[in-house]
């Protein structure tokens, strides 16, 4: 039933493989030459193409809506159970391969006639191609991210248990995820066509798809690149039962707590997930890849960043800061994501909020306590905002010229690489007006979302439209920075920050402006990593949009629906304390999502980061981000010869802790480990090697894990059986001291109170 929108004016040249020449992937009729700029990329991605592929085929419908549908069903379940499981793409690109050519094989190749058109369309068009597989591909990404705004649904409905109308949930949900595709659409000439935005972790997915389909010989010696992906993806799924299922504690070996059982300032230092993690481990490839993604698929300079501000945080600044006994911290934990009074107990958020109004309650407040928070997480506020201000400058000083070049090149149609000449040769474009009139439509709903249904979400239509300015204002300079290093600062702090201050008092309204201009921007940068994907793999715009679109509106519809039938179906969900025992529904992600809302929207930042707040001084962070990037740009001009100067990216380095408290300490030793020595030993000492397998290896780690992890849990966690009772049966690292207080007088269950 597909319209091509191709030009079959060139001859389809099917790709060879050819060892590490950068020059064997030219076609020979179109004669091209593989020109981008980018090494990786050379070698990874195949310049040729063959425009007479069918790709919105039936097969394409079918496998692309069932695994979209079911991973945005089997993650959001997941997502509220006490050990979340996230089910990437990656396993679903998998699965379809056999799928498609078992209906390649077996499905009639008659012409069905749709009554009262013209069009019809065949339920078996050919072999099952690579085009297909890719869009099958993109389908799944929309099902395996998650939709942010059910975290407003879940905290309304189980942490202030409260209701929301089910149509104004389901608005809100759908909002979200569709207003990105405006930034998308003004945005892709910078951040697809140039050639110097590579999206690195796409290149996981092309390796991975050539695996699949590239017809190889097999090396003397050696295997064919599928092969070795078959080898990863049996020995992962084989290892992942012992840290998932036989023994867990392997997640995060902390050995000084074992030492040292009884002291709290050892555990502090020793805990790979409450305290520093010095000397703590992990032998579990989730905990390398499970927060921070694969740093396999991570540029090795900015792993090298990343783990520079990862130290000077958690190495200088936290110990001197704690061990000083800066902003109270040693009446609370080292680490921790909650909020505290001033005893350093649970803060009560009942007390200051009005049950009835569901407002700011003042007198509530003056009588109780300040926020307090832990010393980690104070810094960790004050480094969003040093990394956002630090994104600004520097996309401004390092990139700023390029973006005005390429501003002029766009409207002369003048710039790009192989792979931009490819697809403007082969495919139309995607029309501008589909963007602005699908920008136009969700506002309005937005608009409606908000200022409908009771003024439930109590966010304003100029909160809508506030929030639209910012991500429009910052898509193209984090988009700048994620396509080039494969890291993502966020504007969730700042959006929680500005409307706390413009309208404080209001959760709800807090945490929609946040997801409105957050996750707008967020789903722009995931919609144009798909398009940059699209574009390696020569799949034309037009099926590459509509495939996006039906993705999005399908996954979400499919989050909302499982998010709704639990928090209406499960009771006691998301409360540890009334849920019966061994109950998994605890909704660990959304209790983070649930104390920000009372940090941003009910206390407001007025009263944390303001005049009337404990942690003013935070705010000289943003001038500190606004100058870092200056010193390194002002070397790379006195010293032009010298180019590792370059690849000081300050906004990365400030926000290498970024990822925590979600991310603990072991995530990041881990992750730097393995992406170091992969990225720098491997990649020098056996390129020849690193080229033909590094992301393959990557994809299969990843692959085996959540397949073990999807068997475990349906043939024997779902029913209560679990391993054998001992020691390592326990998901932790055996360090109960390590989230302690250790201020004199300070009284908390199950710690040592300090004179």
């Amino acid at each position: 039933m597909e319209k091509s929108d191709a030009n079959y004016n060139v001859s389809p040249q099917p790709y060879q493989h050819n060892k590490l020449d950068p020059t064997a992937h030219t076609s020979e009729t179109s004669e091209e030459v593989n020109d981008s700029p980018i090494e990786q990329v050379r070698l990874t991605v195949p310049i040729t193409d063959d425009p007479t592929l069918p790709c919105l085929t039936f097969r394409t419908w079918f496998l692309g809506i069932t695994s979209c549908a079911v991973l945005a069903f089997l993650n959001q379940f997941f997502g509220y159970r006490q050990n979340a499981l996230y089910i990437s793409s990656v396993s679903a690109q998998i699965v379809v391969l056999p799928i498609g050519r078992l209906m390649e094989a077996y499905l009639p190749n008659k012409l069905i006639h749709i009554p009262g058109t013209k069009w019809s369309f065949s339920l078996n068009p050919g072999p099952f191609n690579l085009k297909e597989h890719v869009l099958i591909t993109i389908f799944a990404n929309s099902g395996s991210n998650g939709v942010y705004a059910v975290g407003i649904i879940t905290i309304v409905k189980a942490f202030y248990l409260r209701e929301i109308h089910p149509l104004a949930a389901f608005l809100l949900t759908h909002t979200t995820q569709l207003l990105g595709y405006g930034w998308a659409g003004i945005f892709r000439k910078f951040l697809v066509d140039s050639p110097y935005m590579w999206w690195p972790a796409n290149l996981v997915q092309v390796s991975l798809f050539r695996a699949l389909h590239d017809v190889e010989t097999r090396p003397k010696g050696g295997l064919t690149r599928l092969q070795f992906f078959l080898m990863v993806l049996v020995t992962s799924f084989a290892y992942y039962i012992v840290p998932n299922y036989l023994f867990p504690s392997i997640t995060a070996l902390s050995f000084v707590c074992w030492i040292w059982k009884d002291s709290v300032t050892a555990q502090q230092i020793g805990s790979g997930i409450h305290g520093l993690g010095i000397g703590s481990f992990a032998l579990d490839w989730s905990t390398v890849a499970g927060f921070l993604g694969s740093p396999l698929a991570t540029p090795g300079f900015a792993i090298i960043n990343i783990m520079a501000g990862f130290f000077i945080i958690l190495y200088i600044v936290i110990p001197i800061a704690y061990w000083t006994n800066s902003y109270e911290a040693k009446r609370f934990p080292i680490f921790s994501s909650h909020v505290f009074n001033a005893d350093g107990g649970q803060y009560n958020v009942s007390v200051v909020l009005n049950d009835t109004t569901f407002q700011f309650n003042q007198h509530g407040y003056d009588g109780y306590s300040k926020i307090n928070l832990s010393i980690f997480f104070v810094y960790a506020y004050g480094l969003s905002f040093a990394v956002l201000a630090a994104t600004i400058s520097h996309v401004a000083l390092f990139h700023g010229r390029a973006i005005w070049q390429q501003t002029k090149a766009t409207f002369n149609d003048k710039f790009g690489d192989v792979h931009t000449r490819v697809m403007k040769k082969n495919y139309d474009p995607v029309p501008q007006w589909w963007f602005y009139i699908l920008l136009v439509v969700v506002v309005g709903l937005a608009m409606l979302t908000c200022e409908g249904f009771g003024k439930q979400l109590q966010l304003p239509y100029w909160g809508v439209l506030l929030a639209i300015v910012m991500a429009l204002l910052f898509t193209l300079p984090i988009g700048v920075i994620t396509a080039t290093t494969n890291q993502q600062p966020g504007l969730n702090v700042i959006t929680e920050m500005i409307i706390g201050y413009m309208y404080p008092g209001k959760p709800l309204a807090n945490v929609a402006f946040k997801t409105y201009g957050y996750i707008s921007m967020t789903q722009a940068l995931m919609f144009l990593s798909d398009f940059k994907l699209g574009h390696y793999m020569k799949i034309p715009p037009k099926s590459m949009f509509v495939v996006q679109l039906v993705g999005t509106l399908v996954a979400s519809s499919v989050y909302f629906g499982t998010a709704w039938w639990l928090l209406t179906s499960v009771e006691h969900i998301c409360e540890p304390s009334k849920l019966p025992e061994g109950s998994p529904w605890t909704c660990p992600g959304d209790d983070v999502f649930y104390n920000a809302s009372i940090i941003w929207g009910v206390v407001s930042p007025l009263r944390m980061f303001g005049r009337l707040g404990l942690y003013s001084k935070m705010n000289y962070f943003f001038l500190i981000g606004i100058l870092a990037p200056l010193p390194v740009w002002v070397l790379t001009r006195l010293f032009p010869e010298q180019k590792w100067i370059r690849l000081i990216h300050m906004p990365i380095i400030l926000g290498g802790s970024a990822a925590m408290p979600t991310a603990k300490a072991v995530n990041y030793l881990c992750w730097g480990a393995v992406g170091i020595f992969f990225h720098f030993f491997v990649y020098r000492r056996f390129k020849g090697w690193w080229v033909r397998h590094n992301y393959i290896l990557s994809a299969g780690l990843d692959a085996g894990v959540a397949f073990m992890a999807i068997l475990c849990y349906f043939t024997l966690q779902i029913r209560d059986i679990n391993g054998m009772r001992w020691w390592g049966l326990d998901l932790n690292d055996h360090c109960p001291l390590a989230s302690c207080p250790t201020a004199p007088g300070i009284e908390v269950e199950g710690c040592p109170i300090f004179h």
